[in-house]
C-alpha cells in the first residue's frame, strides 16, 4: 500500500531529468501518472512503461505548456483518460542563458512563457474540478536560481522567483477549498544539463554546497511526494529547498 494509492498525477516534463524521478516516485506511492513531454516521445514511452510495471496506470502527451491550445487539447485528453487530477506537478522548464546585456526579448519571452506562464496556465486549467472536489495538491518545480539569483540567468531567475510568488498567492486562494500548493526548489543537481556543465564549474559548485556534492533527481522526487501526501495536508505556501545547505 502505498501514500498515494488510488490518487493520479500530472507531471510536466517527466521525459527524463527531476521529472522521470518525480513520475517513478508518485508511481512507486500508487499514483496512476500522466506525464507531458516537449520534443522526443521515446525517454516519455519508456517513463511511461517502466510505470506501468509498477502496476500502474501511464499516459504520456506532447505538450508545450507554453502554447494554450496545447493545453486545453492536453486537459480534454486527461479528462478522457484519467478523469480527474488530483495531483499536479509542474516540472517543464527550459534555459536559455545569457548575461542580461546579451540576451535578447526572444530569449527572454520564451524562458517566462514555459517557466512561469505554463505552470500558472496548467494550473488555471485543472484547478477547478479540485476546488469543487474540496481536495488536490499543487507542487511547482521552482529553483535555488529563483531564490539567490545566477549570473547569466535573469530570465530563468525572474521565471522561478515569480513561480514562488505565484505558489504563495494561490496557496491562500485555494487554502479554504482544501487544494495546498507548494513549491520545491532544487539546488545543483545531478540531470543531463549539469552533464554538460564544464568539471571545474561543478567543482566550484561543490565547495560552494556545505554537503560538499551534487543532488540526486531521487531526492528532489523524495520532496514532491511528501508535499503531495496526506502527510503534508495542513503545509501550503512553502518552498521546500532540496540544496544541500547551498541557500539557506
Amino acid at each position: 500500500m502505498g501514500v498515494l494509492d488510488g490518487k493520479t498525477s500530472l507531471v510536466t516534463g517527466a521525459s527524463r531529468g527531476i521529472g522521470k524521478a518525480i513520475a517513478l516516485a508518485l508511481a512507486k506511492e500508487g499514483s496512476d501518472v500522466a506525464l507531458t513531454y516537449a520534443h522526443q516521445p521515446e525517454p516519455a514511452e519508456q517513463v511511461a512503461a517502466d510505470i506501468e510495471k509498477l502496476g500502474r496506470k501511464a499516459r504520456f502527451y506532447n505538450c508545450n505548456v507554453a502554447d494554450p491550445g496545447a493545453n486545453d487539447k492536453l486537459v480534454d485528453l486527461l479528462a478522457a483518460d484519467f478523469g480527474q487530477i488530483d495531483i499536479v506537478v509542474n516540472n517543464a522548464g527550459i534555459t536559455r542563458d545569457r548575461s542580461f546585456l546579451k540576451m535578447d526579448r526572444e530569449m527572454w519571452h520564451d524562458v517566462l512563457n514555459v517557466n512561469l506562464t505554463g505552470p500558472a496556465m496548467v494550473i488555471h486549467r485543472l484547478v477547478g474540478q479540485m476546488l469543487e472536489r474540496g481536495d488536490g495538491r499543487i507542487v511547482n518545480i521552482t529553483s535555488i536560481v529563483g531564490q539567490m539569483g545566477n549570473f547569466g540567468q535573469a530570465n530563468y531567475a525572474a521565471a522561478k522567483g515569480g513561480l514562488i510568488a505565484l505558489t504563495k498567492t494561490l496557496a491562500r486562494e485555494f487554502a479554504r477549498k482544501g487544494v495546498t500548493v507548494n513549491a520545491v526548489a532544487p539546488g545543483f543537481i545531478e540531470t543531463d544539463m549539469t552533464a554538460d556543465v564544464p568539471e571545474a564549474a561543478l567543482d566550484k559548485v561543490r565547495e560552494l554546497t556545505p554537503m560538499s556534492r551534487l543532488g540526486k533527481p531521487e531526492e528532489v522526487a523524495a520532496a514532491v511526494v511528501f508535499l503531495a501526501s496526506p502527510a503534508a495536508s495542513f503545509i501550503t505556501g512553502e518552498v521546500l529547498s532540496v540544496n544541500g545547505g547551498m541557500y539557506m
